[in-house]
């Protein structure tokens, strides 16, 4: 039997977004539970992978190795609690590169599916903005829309996101995944 696996978009939805991009580990600020909530669902037994746009590396905000310690950082706060993540990955590109991996398109999801050999057809991807949902869509993952970063602006300027299941933030998500287990 194939692992069970949750993809998590980062900035919105594990850390605060701010008015610009996310740029340094001292930026870097989780949402309160959400470091709780990715260490419930590894002692439950899902693999937990992150899947985000990272496009401030191209534009030159930030570097690879700024991205690395924002994740390090992360990583760091999930391993007091015992865990880490499964896997973390990124599209460095802008919007015009027009690559695969650049949500809204699925090859972030593609990438992780093959790596990990998972379903995606049975696999959340918690997000918070229209990008995650389409992504999700197009690679017939299950989407999950959160009301924290874009969540609430995404819930009421895009009427495709209306028939996708919406909760307050990653730990609530994560209360009713564990508990219909």
């Amino acid at each position: 039997m194939r692992a069970k696996m949750v993809i998590l978009d980062r900035d919105g939805v594990i850390n605060h977004m701010l008015d610009g991009d996310v740029t340094s580990a001292d930026d870097w600020d989780p949402i309160p539970g959400s470091i709780e909530a990715i260490s419930r669902l590894k002692k439950a037994g899902y693999l937990v992978t992150v899947a985000s746009n990272q496009s401030g590396i191209a534009r030159g905000q930030y570097s690879e190795k700024d991205l690395q310690a924002m994740h390090d950082k992360m990583q760091k706060l999930l391993a007091a609690r015992g865990v880490s993540v499964d896997g973390i990955f990124y599209c460095p590109h802008g919007p015009e590169a027009n690559c695969i991996c650049r949500k809204p398109k699925p090859g972030l999801l593609y990438q992780i599916a093959k790596q990990f050999d998972i379903d995606l057809s049975q696999t959340p991807l918690v997000g918070d903005n229209i990008s995650d949902i389409r992504a999700a869509k197009m690679a017939n993952a299950k989407p999950i829309l959160v009301r924290t970063g874009k969540g609430e602006y995404v819930m009421q300027h895009f009427p495709e996101a209306l028939d996708v299941p919406v909760y307050d933030d990653l730990a609530h998500f994560v209360r009713e995944t564990l508990r219909k287990k």
